[in-house]
């Protein structure tokens, strides 16, 4: 865990987010998948946060975020939601609105947990075995 020196304090802030799809329908694929995951690391750099890990499956996706003091949770979730809902959506057009009719990709809930240095690693390696059944 990195300790990240501001003007005038220290922190280490890490967040454990899981957005899951609509419904629970099954449409991450590989191929959508590969395509959310670059769209969501887009849009950590585009707002100065970082994805550590992300992976997830068919109808859900988890995500292990580092950030600042400055970022609000509710604006980082809208963020990845909303942007990634309708890049998603503009791409993949005839594949999702065959499951998702209301043009909705995500829940609109979430979940979030803070992440200390004692559970950094079990939680790096919960997320990265997500496919393993």
């Amino acid at each position: 865990m990195e300790v990240t020196y501001g003007r005038g304090y220290v922190y280490s802030i890490q967040y454990h987010i899981v957005l899951c799809v609509k419904y629970r329908h099954k449409i991450l694929t590989p191929k959508i998948e590969k395509k959310l995951y670059e769209i969501l690391n887009k849009i950590a750099e585009d707002n100065h946060f970082q994805i550590l890990e992300c992976n997830g499956d068919l109808d859900h996706i988890h995500l292990l975020i580092d950030c600042s003091p400055q970022h609000d949770i509710p604006d980082m979730i809208k963020a990845l939601k909303g942007v990634s809902a309708r890049l998603l959506m503009k791409e993949y057009e005839e594949e999702l609105k065959k499951k998702l009719w209301g043009g909705h990709l995500w829940n609109p809930g979430y979940f979030v947990a803070t992440v200390s240095e004692n559970t950094e690693e079990q939680i790096r390696k919960y997320i990265q075995n997500q496919k393993v059944k």
